[in-house]
């Protein structure tokens, strides 16, 4: 299995990033296009590459890969099969966070780096929401991490075999949920490349910088769909067939359900998120962790 875990990880986010785009796609115009999604990457790469006046052209360049690099390493310790993840940290929850809190600094790097308006606005408007968002997030998944008396995500996985954890922690599935929002830059919480600053961050990307930040945010979705299918759903462990097959039909879940709320929750101003976040549920998110190691103990 071991040999086979690079080969799983990469397809898994190959896949998941058509699967995501199809399902984007499908949930927006309501058609069936199974090749609507490499239709569009190949228009992108093909048209010409445009650039503003003093960019931070490395920055630029560099930000889409880092958010790709990070997709890449948060989907390396969610594990494939019972025992068996790429990197089998005894602090795969920690990994995780670190890869949600660089999120932020790539995500406003890709703003900042055009030197224009728009983008700076969404550069801003991203980091203002994504810190907040953050401790809900260490929140849940400590809390997740009390019935296995563990951060590894191996362990976590484990002890689920009774239980998954969504029925043991109602919460967290809908809490983590906020996060893969913000964190794959969706609806409510697309303060980043929202319609109204004519695409933020990505406002003045074209061409194949344009086509490599789509497939980072895709790329982003598999790897948090993933992460919530172990953390919340017992990722691998199923009856009949094998690990990687129950992780990828969970995985699929949770992207299909996040795409919907993506485009069915509405957006507030940044104001009242702000004020959302810090009094509903930052405190909200306390008390579920509070509820667990009480439950816990």
């Amino acid at each position: 299995m071991s040999a086979t875990l690079p080969l799983l990880v990469l397809l898994t986010l190959a896949a998941g990033a058509w699967l995501a785009a199809w399902l984007d796609r499908l949930i927006a115009t309501g058609r069936i296009e199974p090749l609507a999604p490499l239709r569009v990457g190949a228009a992108l790469l093909l048209r010409q590459r445009v650039t503003t006046e003093a960019p931070d052209a490395m920055n630029w360049r560099l930000a889409p890969a880092w958010y790709l690099a990070l997709a890449a390493v948060g989907l390396s310790v969610v594990p494939f099969a019972p025992g068996a993840a790429l990197i089998d940290s005894p602090v795969g929850i920690v990994v995780w966070g670190s890869c949600e809190a660089l999120t932020v600094v790539t995500v406003f790097l890709h703003g900042w780096s055009p030197n224009a308006p728009f983008p700076l606005i969404g550069a801003y408007r991203y980091a203002a929401i994504g810190l907040p968002v953050m401790l809900p997030s260490m929140f849940v998944l400590i809390a997740a991490a009390l019935p296995a008396e563990s951060l590894s995500l191996v362990a976590v996985v484990e002890s689920q075999r009774e239980a998954w954890n969504l029925v043991r922690q109602p919460l967290g599935l809908p809490l983590f949920l906020l996060v893969g929002l913000t964190l794959t830059l969706r609806g409510p919480f697309d303060y980043a490349d929202g319609e109204d600053l004519a695409g933020g961050t990505s406002a003045e990307d074209s061409g194949p910088g344009r086509a490599l930040w789509q497939l980072a945010r895709l790329a982003m979705l598999v790897a948090f769909s993933a992460m919530a299918a172990a953390v919340f759903l017992g990722g691998p462990l199923g009856p009949w067939l094998p690990g990687p097959v129950w992780l990828w039909l969970k995985t699929a879940g949770i992207m299909a359900l996040t795409v919907a709320a993506g485009h069915w929750l509405a957006r507030t101003t940044p104001g009242r998120m702000l004020t959302l976040l810090w009094v509903g549920l930052l405190p909200l998110s306390f008390l579920h962790l509070a509820i667990a190691g009480a439950l816990a103990l």
